[in-house]
């Protein structure tokens, strides 16, 4: 929020704002941090952006502002339910950028769920790695369905909100149809060119035990449903993606692979 943001604006037709704080120490430190960067911070680039005469805000908030699992595929009119200090900071951005746009800047508010492609880091780059090196993992009696999205088409999303002037409000996107993390498993080895070693366990034993050990967003991201609905930014922009599913997340373990092949020579 004390950022100077001037110098980066002059001149600028269109912001997408990306920045943001996704982990922050536990406890009221994390509530405070990512309140600080994400909602205060989007506060100050908004006025400042709107002070500069751009035409166009883009913010990338998550589908986890509806909460951290769904009963069945949530749409922007699903109740607002942010679980966790950067959800709620989240959603906290998107009401001050409502509060603080004026009637000459156009805002937009996209709401990917699990973003995933060529660099990705946290709980899919660890989900990547146990792959990779041949982990037994006790997934295969999940039944979940998870909603991804990949970078290259979340990219397209956000140009479709700057190019089309009637883009305003806020969007989920995702990559389509749900995965179940046995699938999503199963396309990641195949790109890492990896036998993927699923084995049965209870879900209800297994999330247990994750819980039970402190875990409970790794419990949550393995076993719930968390299924979103993108048919509003289909309908109103036109968007569609330019990958498959599938093949992004092949795509994803071979640059994992690849990446470990360098990163070991």
């Amino acid at each position: 929020p004390r950022t100077d943001w001037g110098p980066a604006l002059e001149g600028a037709a269109a912001v997408v704002h990306l920045a943001g704080l996704a982990a922050a120490p536990r406890g009221r430190r994390a509530e405070a941090r990512c309140r600080e960067v994400n909602a205060l911070g989007t506060e100050r680039l908004v006025e400042e952006a709107r002070r500069a005469g751009v035409g166009c805000l883009v913010l990338m908030s998550t589908a986890k502002v509806h909460g951290e699992t769904s009963s069945e595929p949530l749409t922007e009119d699903a109740p607002i339910r942010p679980a966790g200090a950067y959800a709620r900071s989240k959603w906290e951005a998107e009401e001050r950028l409502r509060a603080a746009a004026g009637s000459r800047l156009r805002t937009v508010v996209l709401r990917p769920p699990l973003v995933y492609g060529r660099g990705v880091k946290g709980a899919f780059r660890a989900l990547l790695a146990a792959v990779a090196r041949g982990v037994p993992l006790p997934l295969a009696s999940v039944r979940n369905r998870r909603s991804l999205v990949a970078a290259a088409n979340l990219a397209e999303a956000v140009r479709r909100c700057l190019e089309r002037p009637e883009a305003s409000g806020a969007y989920l996107v995702c990559d389509g149809p749900a995965w179940s993390t046995p699938e999503l498993v199963r396309r990641l080895a195949e790109g890492l060119g990896r036998r993927p070693r699923l084995t049965p366990c209870s879900p209800a034993l297994l999330g247990g035990l994750l819980r039970g050990l402190g875990m409970g967003g790794t419990a949550s991201a393995l076993l719930d449903d968390l299924e979103v609905d993108d048919a509003r930014l289909r309908r109103e922009l036109g968007w569609r993606p330019v990958v498959e599913c599938g093949r992004a997340l092949v795509e994803t373990g071979a640059w994992y692979r690849e990446a470990r092949r360098r990163s070991s020579s």
